[in-house]
């Protein structure tokens, strides 16, 4: 019999301690793990259509309901009237309130007119109306009463949707470019990679007990749209010496408390290896990640202790059986914004035409006009992206101009501001038991303030606005990353305010946002704080200079 193999560095003196199964550490070292222990996540779907739609909320065991029911895209929502500070304080019960948060995953961010409109009537008959699109090409729904569950996951599966795995410790929606298969640039088109994979692993229990949450991206988008840097796994489009294309492999990017940004193994993976080198990377994360300590059970860190040398060569010999060859990195990403907002040729001859909800607020009404739209105009496409906004595909030339009328009309915007175009939020209070100050609302109301108070601001430019530490709305990556906390206004009181994060960014020169000592701003400082920052990078900004490079030679005085 051989020995389990012995950990890769310094770090891993004490393998007991991180409860890695494949050195032999099983027993469950926290309440998490023991609940994944007792019972597969996927399992708690028999008993919600079984027991808990019938029974009613009180008939829900508290193990599924604040664990296993986030195999299927399920969360309690947080109870209306708790203020920030008391989120730390309270039991998870004191926050639950009766009704649940639903995130119907969108992998690749492809949707059709049925699909979008199912969504609508769901959020009509069910969610009171509510629908977000998320940071991730998913769409949430608010205020689900357990009753109504299984209804909503036959109407959705109907149409090819799904909720499973949508949240949990499991292999969660996998980004994709919304222009995939159309974009005259992109180097491949990652979408049978994507569909291949979700089809093969998710739902499958060998990959559905994992030490956390594990986020994938695929894509060939020369704008390097899905943010491969912050993702567990990203397989970015790349073209070898032979000119054959395919994919670099990324690993352990995430952001959350401890932000680091993915590496590359410096692999060339061709399109049909894909789905076999992701359940590879999958199956080191469930075997050798950490399980003791939640906040450091993510990938990240395991590929920050092992190195991408180590990484590659388990990869390489514990799970494909064959090594990879090298290949080369990705090329920049192409100039400009990310998000696929405008009008754009595709390379058929039509057009796409992004536009931008406000902070990916949505609600049933405005997506059944979205695909109302669409389908007046000849399309049957609309895609979801990472930014939180959408994306009309395959309109022809001469119904462009109407397409474009009718958004903006609706308050969906084809060519909005930069602060409209370019400043996401996280659910926030308004919803989430983890937040500590309200978002969406903030957000919206910003957005309206910088646009009245600069006007001819074009500059790219990022705003973050997350409701916890946690990072859903990727602040460090932003170029204004706002992370809610209680601050202590003038009055001597603690009200809702962010500590601010500058600079940040991700594509040609990737870094976290600078953080200003004691840099704080209570909600209500926080227009006159942001246009005050943005005249000093008006003032002062050199040819072509961005607003990162700008904050990272700025002095201090001229960001506070």
């Amino acid at each position: 019999m051989t020995s389990p193999p012995r950990p890769a560095s310094r770090h891993h003196k004490r393998p007991r301690g991180e409860g890695q199964w494949a050195l032999g550490y099983r027993e469950p070292l926290n309440k998490n793990e023991e609940n994944k222990r007792n019972d597969d996540g996927l399992n708690v779907r028999q008993r919600i259509i079984d027991i808990y739609s019938k029974q009613g909320f009180d008939s829900i065991d508290p193990a599924d309901l604040r664990g296993r029911f986030r195999w299927y895209g399920l969360y309690t929502q947080r109870k209306p009237g708790i203020d920030g500070g008391k989120t730390a304080i309270l039991e998870p019960e004191e926050l639950d309130d009766r009704y649940f948060m639903l995130r119907v995953r969108i992998d690749g961010g492809r949707l059709n007119l049925a699909q979008l409109r199912t969504i609508a009537d769901i959020s009509e008959r069910y969610a009171r109306g509510t629908a977000d699109v998320t940071d991730r090409q998913n769409i949430q729904l608010h205020w689900i009463d357990v009753e109504s569950v299984p209804a909503i996951w036959e109407a959705l599966e109907a149409v090819g949707l799904s909720t499973t795995e949508a949240c949990g410790d499991t292999p969660r929606v996998m980004l994709g470019c919304p222009l995939a298969g159309i974009d005259a640039d992109e180097v491949i088109d990652a979408t049978p990679q994507i569909e291949d994979t979700v089809a093969r692993y998710i739902g499958d229990q060998a990959y559905s007990n994992l030490p956390r949450k594990f986020k994938s991206a695929m894509s060939g988008c020369p704008a390097h749209c899905t943010v491969h840097e912050i993702n567990d796994v990203a397989f970015v489009g790349v073209v070898d010496e032979h000119g054959e294309p395919g994919y670099d492999l990324w690993v352990g990017g995430g952001l959350s408390t401890n932000p680091m940004l993915a590496k590359r193994l410096g692999t060339f993976v061709r399109p049909d290896q894909v789905h076999e080198v992701w359940a590879g990377v999958i199956g080191i994360f469930r075997d050798y990640g950490y399980r003791r300590l939640r906040h450091r059970a993510r990938i990240k860190f395991l590929v920050n202790d092992w190195g991408v040398e180590r990484f590659r060569e388990v990869l390489e010999k514990e799970y494909l059986g064959y090594p990879l060859p090298d290949g080369p990195a990705p090329e920049l990403p192409r100039g400009g914004r990310r998000d696929h907002v405008g009008v754009h040729r595709q390379k058929d001859g039509n057009f796409y035409v992004g536009f931008a909800p406000k902070v990916g607020r949505l609600d049933g009404d405005k997506l059944r006009l979205i695909a109302d739209i669409a389908e007046r105009h000849g399309s049957d496409r609309v895609h979801t992206t990472v930014e939180q906004k959408m994306v009309i595909l395959d309109v022809a030339p001469g119904q462009v101009d109407g397409v474009v009328a009718e958004l903006e009309a609706a308050d969906l915007q084809v060519t909005p501001s930069t602060f409209r175009r370019q400043t996401m939020a996280c659910t926030g209070i308004e919803y989430c038991k983890l937040a500590i100050v309200e978002t969406k609302g903030l957000a919206s109301r910003l957005i309206d303030e910088l646009e009245e108070r600069l006007p001819d601001f074009d500059q790219p430019l990022t705003i973050n606005v997350n409701g916890c530490p946690n990072s859903c709305a990727r602040i460090q990556t932003a170029d204004i990353g706002l992370k809610g906390q209680l601050v202590t206004g003038a009055d001597g009181r603690q009200v809702e305010g962010f500590q601010i994060h500058l600079g940040g960014s991700l594509g040609v020169n990737p870094g976290f946002g600078r953080k200003v000592r004691g840099l704080k701003a209570t909600a209500d400082e926080l227009p006159d704080y942001v246009e005050r920052v943005l005249k000093n990078f008006q003032s002062q900004r050199g040819d072509g200079e961005t607003f990162a490079e700008w904050v990272q030679r700025a002095d201090e005085s001229d960001l506070t």
